[in-house]
């Protein structure tokens, strides 16, 4: 039987502002299978941001499990969580986070720098990325000579050019108007079924959340609900 790809058992966050505790997440249990795809949804302050953090390692849990592939990583020193991020988890955020002064291609390249990629090896496979979501024809462009959807779609490269089993989505159309948002949930449905990423992406939007096949919401630092749903979106085969 194969393993989940991410199991979380118990995690706990609590956050100390000054003498202040707020927990954050509270004891949360998820188990996220490969080529599934989560929608994470709740109000502010409900903790399903905390809760993708601790998804990404981008924070630490404060108690509970995390065993990601099989592997437990609460012990992981900082090098070693830095390389599971680079190697197996994806990232795509609400403001691009392009890098102004290089071209796309160096942008959507860099990831792969930093696994020692050769240089002809990385523009080779970060210019196949760009042709996969339509940006084909703007490789030598800059970031700032991109629409907002455009930008959004070098994110998405950045985010897969170095195959990643998962692509965790923090609010990835928040700056976006709706149709362009419509554009960019499809290519992640495209993604999702034709190359069978594992995507998990956070949203209060729930026209977005519905491009999803599984919903959880988040309530007070606890998942509320966590249900399967018919995706009803229509995504050009």
């Amino acid at each position: 039987m194969t393993s989940p790809l991410i199991q979380i058992d118990r995690a706990e966050k609590t956050y100390r502002i000054g003498e202040i505790r707020v927990p954050a997440v509270r004891g949360v249990s998820l188990t996220i299978d490969n080529g599934e795809f989560i929608a994470i949804t709740g109000a502010s302050g409900s903790g399903k941001s905390t809760f993708m953090h601790l998804l990404g390692c981008l924070a630490q849990l404060d108690a509970g499990t995390y065993r990601f592939e099989g592997k437990s990583i609460e012990s992981y020193s900082r090098a070693q969580l830095a390389a599971l991020r680079n190697r197996r988890i994806g990232f795509v955020f609400q403001s691009f986070n392009l890098l102004a002064r290089t071209t796309i291609l160096e942008n959507v390249a860099l990831p792969l720098a930093y696994q020692s990629v050769r240089r002809d090896e990385r523009r080779k496979r970060a210019a196949a990325m760009l042709e996969r979501v339509g940006l084909g024809d703007r490789m030598k462009h800059h970031s700032n000579q991109l629409s907002g959807g455009q930008q959004q779609r070098v994110a998405i490269a950045r985010a897969l050019v170095t195959r990643p089993p998962i692509v965790l989505a923090d609010e990835p159309t928040g700056n976006l108007d709706s149709k362009t948002s419509a554009e960019i949930m499809r290519l992640l449905s495209e993604m999702n079924r034709d190359e069978g990423v594992t995507i998990v992406l956070v949203t209060h939007e729930q026209d977005i959340a519905a491009f999803a096949n599984r919903h959880v919401v988040f309530r007070d630092g606890v998942v509320a609900s966590d249900e399967l749903q018919r995706n009803e979106i229509l995504v050009p085969v």
